[in-house]
């Protein structure tokens, strides 16, 4: 799958990225499972976007 996103808002997703645990994730899923598959695809992003020479310090 490819994303495309203007500089800007693949920094912000970058920050957010970097920001959210799994509190986060726990608060807005409907099980503990499902926090968890969300915190997975985060990160997944967080690595796709590192790739690209976004990461936020």
């Amino acid at each position: 799958m490819q994303l495309s996103l203007p500089q800007a808002l693949a920094c912000a997703l970058a920050q957010f990225l970097k920001r959210a645990g799994y509190s986060d994730y726990r608060a807005l899923a409907a099980s503990e499972q499902e926090a968890y598959a969300m915190l997975h695809a985060g990160e997944c992003l967080r690595a796709a976007l590192a790739e690209q020479g976004i990461a936020p310090r």
